[in-house]
């Protein structure tokens, strides 16, 4: 599932960032912005119109992310109820 498919309030688990082409800038930014394999995400709310922007929480920060930013994001949805940045 990607994080644009992720069902609003919806904890999840961020597995990958796919690259769209080679040395692909918003890959990279998204990366560096905390989308890492393991971090806890979050879908916190979509935009009025057309459902954009995402607006997405990593950690305790948040990012207004396009639709086709959050689509390159591979996550897994989390079934036990737990609450990412809660110690397991």
């Amino acid at each position: 599932m990607t994080l644009s498919d992720l069902p609003l309030q919806a904890n999840a688990v961020v597995e990958a960032v796919h690259d769209t082409h080679p040395n692909d800038a918003i890959a990279r930014r998204l990366r560096e912005l905390g989308f890492v394999k393991g971090e806890d995400v979050r879908l916190v709310a979509r935009g009025p119109i057309g459902g954009e922007p995402l607006l997405v929480q990593v950690g305790f920060t948040r990012f207004a992310l396009r639709h086709s930013e959050a689509a390159r994001v591979q996550v897994s949805a989390l079934a036990d109820g737990r609450v990412p940045g809660a110690a397991a």
